[in-house]
């Protein structure tokens, strides 16, 4: 599961992160197999002009995905950080540019909500309290969603008690 539960002298802090399905080093393998066969039919047109004629488009078919992959591993750095406390529960949302977004709630106070069709996605968690309601764990799956709202209410009551 992209998102871990850890103790802080205060309380628990969840940090969420984005599902990375190739790591990369399985990056650099794919990468590296479409290289090599992208390059094998140019070794049939050595000598020939024809070689001239096609090697810019391999190169900015090679060039485009890699920057494509590029920008996929950079976008996923993105990360939230939920801080509950037995006074205060904290929310901090670090885009992968621009500066972060935080919430901050009266833990006793706070709320955690799933809409199972009513948002933009499908068992769509947010945080209520102090007159506002934040999204929380945005980049998950559905099934993340639905495991993450138990552990998450049980944290909450918790803290609160």
């Amino acid at each position: 599961m992209p998102y871990r539960w850890t103790k802080t002298d205060t309380g628990q802090a969840l940090t969420l992160w984005p599902h990375r399905s190739l790591p990369i080093r399985g990056f650099a393998v794919v990468f590296g197999c479409i290289f090599i066969l992208a390059i094998i039919p140019l070794f049939g047109l050595i000598g020939t002009s024809l070689l001239w004629g096609m090697l810019p488009f391999v190169l900015v078919t090679l060039t485009g995905l890699y920057f494509a992959f590029m920008h996929t591993y950079r976008t996923g750095d993105a990360r939230e950080v939920l801080t509950i406390g037995p006074e205060e529960t904290t929310l901090t949302h670090i885009p992968h540019k621009g500066a972060p977004l935080d919430w901050s709630c009266n833990t006793y106070w706070t709320r955690a909500h799933i809409y199972p069709r009513q948002g933009p996605v499908p068992h769509y968690i947010t945080l209520k309290g102090n007159g506002r309601e934040v999204e929380l764990g945005k980049f998950l799956s559905e099934d993340e969603r639905k495991a993450l709202i138990g552990e998450l209410t049980d944290a909450l009551k918790k803290a609160q008690a």
